[in-house]
């Protein structure tokens, strides 16, 4: 079977492995000059099942307007005129229910852990080094912070979910480069089975691995169009230095991230994805002992740091503004107050390199997999800032339900029929 994957992210990356291992004939269109350099490039590297949580939460659109106009703020909001922000803005506060919440977070819990678990079984057979670390620390400021958090918490005891309420003694336990913090958290909780790892250092790898069994990439390459008649997806239509070209397939995958929803609409398949920027900044670090050992999270700030090897990563804040990648000095400086709080002597701060990328965000959090509605055409979208953390799992389902195998999981509410009910 002839396939195409739309899209050189770790998503798409992960799709044509799981294809090419069921018999297919693989091709990846990316426009990039290489894998992962737009939104799988700059992430915070955080695999954290047990804590993969909707954006859309109780509490937060008062918590937003608390953060509209302080200097350091997790929350950027930047009103437009574009109607489709309005739209899913009016969608993601009916997600905010705690009922909606609950039902969502264990939406996205189940892809997560489930790609957990593939990723663990695809280190077993090609283990390489990707930075990874073991356990996730969240850190509270405030109570105000371990309030917004009881809802979470209720969802990872309900699940069985491992975890560690923590004082902020132990947090230092945990992590001793907090010794020399300028803050002193309230509480913590601890999450010892979440892992994280550079993410586009991984997908370079797998894309290595992808090429040594024969899949095909094709770089610096656009889609313009897809070719659909009689109810069915025929080729891809491509824009590249070379010129134009159709290229024929059985089956087509889109996981252009945002993008997907304008390649899509054309169709009449309208997928609710708007782009929810995030920042990062990585820098060498230059003091071991003062530097953490995994990864943490400021849960007031929504900032993650992780280390991967000799390199710090802080990442975080969500600007729903427009859809430019511009790199605005408010989020930059939230990033830097979050390193300066908790690990002060780790990293120098003129060192780091910043980067934005833009978030697939659904307005309930989880993705859309499988079917589109037009034959032969399928979804891998709307991960938003856990794509890495759902990669390995998304791409093994959408390649067994275009192979005609049962997938593992359910696939109830992850798909884009829980937006035509």
């Amino acid at each position: 079977m002839k396939t195409i994957v739309l899209g050189g992210g770790v998503i798409g990356v992960a799709t044509a492995f799981y294809l090419r291992q069921q018999g297919c004939e693989v091709t990846v269109i990316e426009r990039e000059p290489d894998v992962a350099l737009s939104t799988s490039f700059g992430n915070a590297g955080v695999i954290a099942p047990g804590y993969v949580t909707p954006w859309a939460a109780p509490g937060m659109p008062a918590k937003i307007f608390k953060y509209l106009f302080k200097p350091a703020s997790p929350l950027i909001f930047r009103p437009t005129l574009d109607p489709a922000q309005w739209r899913w803005i009016m969608r993601w506060l009916r997600e905010c229910d705690l009922e909606r919440f609950r039902v969502n977070k264990q939406r996205m819990q189940r892809i997560a852990y489930y790609s957990r678990e593939c990723l663990h079984e695809f280190r077993t057979r090609h283990p390489f080094d990707y930075g990874r670390s073991q356990g996730y620390l969240q850190l509270f400021r405030s109570e105000y912070d371990v309030e917004l958090a009881q809802p979470a918490l209720t969802v990872l005891r309900d699940a069985g979910i491992a975890y560690r309420e923590v004082s902020a003694a132990q947090c230092v336990e945990i992590e001793p480069g907090l010794r020399w913090a300028r803050q002193t958290p309230l509480s913590g909780l601890y999450l010892p089975n979440d892992e994280a790892g550079d993410c586009a250092r991984f997908t370079r790898e797998l894309r290595a691995i992808c090429e040594r069994n024969g899949v095909r990439f094709r770089f610096d390459t656009r889609v313009s169009s897809l070719d659909v008649r009689g109810g069915a997806v025929h080729a891809a239509n491509l824009e590249s230095e070379r010129g134009s070209e159709t290229l024929q397939a059985d089956a087509v995958v889109v996981a252009l991230g945002v993008d997907s929803a304008t390649l899509l609409a054309p169709l009449g398949v309208k997928v609710p994805l708007y782009p929810v920027k995030g920042y990062s900044a990585t820098l060498p670090i230059t003091d071991e002992e003062k530097a953490p050992l995994a990864a943490l999270m400021d849960e007031s700030l929504k900032t993650a740091i992780t280390r991967f090897g000799n390199n710090l990563r802080v990442a975080g804040t969500a600007e729903l503004g427009n859809r430019q990648i511009t790199l605005r000095e408010q989020a930059l400086q939230t990033l830097m107050k979050v390193l300066s709080d908790w690990f002060p002597h780790a990293a120098n701060p003129t060192s780091a390199h910043f980067w934005v990328g833009r978030r697939p965000m659904t307005p309930d959090g989880a993705p859309l997999l499988g079917p589109s509605g037009v034959n032969n055409l399928w979804l891998n979208v709307g991960h938003g800032s856990t794509g890495w953390a759902m990669s390995m799992g998304s791409g093994r389902v959408v390649a067994d339900l275009i192979t005609q195998h049962k997938p593992e999981i359910d696939l109830d509410g992850l798909t884009l029929n829980r937006y035509r009910k």
